[in-house]
């Protein structure tokens, strides 16, 4: 049975940083597609990042682009995201997401992905 779980969300200042985990259980990460995804306050989910964990390509949003990293440790079957200069609007509940197709490319369509985690909150306020 798959199962991904978030953690490290929290209130930070703007400006701060968090990083967040994504553990995984019953299956081996290091084939797929892992991906992060948010749903701010009053929107829908939206890809925030993801990675092919198997060759270690990445891709980004724009308005996270140099601000938030992406980054998995095979040994420890783990992904993270590290994020800096956080800004209120990232507010949300990030998942962690996984894609067990074995596509060649990086999607960050939410309709691509089997298995998500619970949500973790991320809350950036003064």
């Amino acid at each position: 049975q798959v199962q991904l779980v978030e953690s490290g969300g929290g209130l930070v200042q703007p400006g701060g940083s968090l990083r967040l985990s994504c553990a995984a259980s019953g299956v081996t990460l290091d084939r797929y597609a892992i991906a992060w995804f948010r749903v701010a306050p009053g929107k829908e989910r939206e890809g925030v990042s993801c990675i092919l964990v198997p060759d270690g390509r990445l891709y980004y949003v724009d308005y996270v682009k140099g601000r938030f990293t992406i980054s998995r440790d095979n040994a420890e079957n783990m992904v993270y995201l590290q994020m800096n200069s956080l800004k209120p609007e990232d507010t949300g509940v990030y998942y962690c997401a996984i894609d067990m197709s074995l596509r060649i490319g990086l999607t960050l369509e939410k309709e691509e992905y089997d298995y998500w985690g619970q949500g973790t909150q991320v809350v950036v306020s003064s």
